[in-house]
């Protein structure tokens, strides 16, 4: 590992000659901050109040893994409070979230430091946490072998290898097997996850499957004063410019052959209101809007404009199509709606819940489609077949059991490395 460690010295002074000059010089023609690059190299640290203070510090590079972490946070929090809490973010996407979800829970918000031996020393020295923790596939060598060096027992939580990144690091696992021997445990998200990883180094002794933290979220119990009578109910959550069309455009279709489905709408942003409303005209339905107090008795379609209300409405519905998916958003939760054991449907989009979706694809209880077509024949499939259904629905409650529990193991996990 020393060998690999000063080859990789080597190479990173060079990279930081090269590189450092021309991305100051970028930034400046762009009139963009430089802060986030300094705080990175280790130049320049944020008030530190911590330094001296036992501490347990979380990693989580983007948007994705800072959400994922909310629930860990807080019960890592209440646990361990006479600890402070470092979160790192390796975006500037994911700084924002992190300050914006933690700003009151989190002792310091942070960038991650590069992976090279100055930044990683640097930063090391300045937080100096008990116990690091690295969400998903985070695997820098040179942050991996300084904390192993100082000491710090490094984790790496809800890890997991997409199949594509498999297939290249299997090649290197020659490579990997030093970079894992520095942590001190490996917590994997399913076990296929977990055999991938013991495949390109891991120790088997040290790489458990703790599940997903994503799933380790409750339901909200608060009552609806909303009346769904003796129908069945499709509702669009976080729908986005584009997507109206083809839900109104199949929803059109569906109540020809299914004249008890009504339409429960949910466009992501209300500043769309006027627009989507003006869609539903074009099509000729009857409908009502949530924030008048307006059901299905006499409405096709309910508009739900209002705010913070979705995640409840997922329980009164009978199938989901969750929004951002029929565009380049990404996609948007499906467990809001998972949790309440209803069928999920999307678009092909889904890079922000990716792992999610396969999980839940693969288990059939959600089903991706990749265009108008195929979404009317697989809600088709939904409404008409009952067994069919209620498999999907009884899929949608297994799945999510099996997967609760995982922020209970990991906060026991840290039990065992700082108590």
């Amino acid at each position: 590992m020393n060998i690999i460690i000063f080859i990789l010295e080597i190479f990173s002074i060079f990279f930081i000659i090269i590189f450092t000059p021309i991305y100051f010089l970028l930034r400046k023609l762009t009139n963009k901050s430089t802060e986030g690059f300094l705080l990175k190299t280790g130049f320049k640290f944020k008030e530190n109040k911590i330094k001296n203070e036992k501490s347990i510090m979380f990693h989580g590079v983007s948007v994705g893994e800072v959400i994922a972490l909310e629930n860990l946070i807080k019960l890592a929090k209440e646990t361990f409070n006479d600890y402070k809490i470092i979160i790192t973010t390796g975006t500037k996407t994911g700084q924002d979230i992190a300050i914006k979800k933690y700003d009151k829970i989190a002792d310091c918000i942070t960038y991650f430091p590069f992976d090279t031996p100055f930044s990683v020393k640097r930063f090391l020295n300045n937080i100096n946490p008990n116990i690091i923790l690295m969400a998903e596939t985070e695997l820098w060598p040179f942050f991996a072998y300084f904390a192993n060096k100082k000491n710090i027992p490094l984790l790496l939580i809800n890890g997991r290898i997409s199949d594509d990144s498999f297939k290249t690091y299997k090649h290197f696992g020659w490579f990997f097997k030093h970079i894992f021997a520095c942590y001190a445990g490996i917590y994997t998200q399913s076990e296929e996850d977990r055999e991938k990883i013991i495949k390109i180094g891991a120790q088997p002794d040290k790489t458990e499957v703790m599940r997903n933290l994503k799933f380790d979220i409750q339901k909200n119990l608060e009552p609806i004063n909303f009346e769904k009578g003796n129908h069945r109910v499709f509702i669009a959550g976080s729908t986005h410019k584009g997507e109206d069309e083809i839900i109104l455009e199949t929803y059109k279709n569906l109540k020809k052959e299914f004249l008890d489905l009504k339409l429960l709408l949910a466009p992501r942003h209300l500043t769309r209101k006027d627009a989507v409303i003006n869609l539903i005209n074009t099509y000729g339905f009857k409908y009502g809007l949530r924030s008048n107090g307006d059901n299905f008795y006499d409405n096709d379609i309910v508009l739900l404009d209002t705010l913070g209300e979705l995640s409840r409405m997922y329980s009164i519905s009978d199938i989901a199509f969750i929004g951002g998916s029929f565009n380049n958003t990404g996609g948007h939760n499906p467990l809001e709606a998972i949790i309440y054991s209803k069928p999920v449907v999307s678009g092909p989009s889904i890079k922000n819940f990716k792992d999610i979706y396969s999980l839940l694809c693969k288990g059939g209880a959600a089903k991706i489609v990749h265009n108008r077509q195929e979404f009317e024949e697989y809600m088709k499939k939904l409404l008409s077949d009952e067994d069919f259904y209620n498999k999907t629905a009884k899929n949608s409650e297994e799945i999510f059991e099996n997967q609760k529990g995982a922020k209970d193991f990991v906060i026991n996990k840290i039990k065992e490395f700082i108590i």
